[in-house]
């Protein structure tokens, strides 16, 4: 049996837009999420706010509430956005990154979840008339595509120099899933 692949740890930077302080850590829970045939569920974000107009695809999660932990935080942010039970199977890693514009430090767990149920979503005012947040069900191949075009945009790349080494991490450890049970 092999031996499972490590957590991924990520320290990067906002080269976007220029540095001047940092006045608060976010942490976050972030999934991957894959169903039984190899699908995974992404949010849509149609933005145009202070970090400019972007349409983009990023993981479903969020901010960890006070008190919370992040394994609670995640089934949370997953049943919110998506609408979907998860069983977490493992974490994937963390991912520390700087949002300059809002002067905001993310500290993002990322973990990978498997579909048990759909259900209903519950967005967030914020998230529907703000982001106009939607799913996206994807193959692993057309996931990648949707980041890479994305990058046109300050804040699209800055997402996607975040959830790119996930996404692709993530891949790894599916691949272990299935060849080792």
């Amino acid at each position: 049996m092999n031996t499972k692949p490590t957590e991924l740890f990520l320290q990067l930077t906002d080269n976007e837009w220029e540095y001047t302080f940092t006045d608060h850590d976010r942490p976050t829970a972030r999934g991957i999420v894959v169903d039984d045939k190899g699908y995974f569920y992404f949010v849509r974000a149609v933005r145009d706010d202070d970090f400019g107009k972007a349409t983009l695809i990023e993981t479903a999660g969020g901010g960890v509430e006070p008190n919370e932990d992040l394994s609670s935080a995640i089934v949370r942010e997953l049943k919110e956005e998506l609408g979907v039970e998860v069983q977490v199977m493992c974490k994937i890693g963390v991912v520390s990154d700087y949002y300059n514009l809002i002067h905001r430090h993310n500290i993002n767990n990322y973990f990978l979840c498997k579909v048990v149920s759909f259900g209903d979503k519950h967005l967030t005012a914020d998230e529907m008339d703000r982001w106009h947040l939607s799913t996206l069900k994807l193959h692993y191949a057309d996931a990648l595509a949707e980041y890479e075009k994305c990058t046109d945009s300050k804040l699209g790349r800055l997402v996607c120099n975040r959830e790119l080494p996930i996404l692709k991490h993530a891949k790894v450890l599916l691949d272990w899933y299935k060849a080792n049970g």
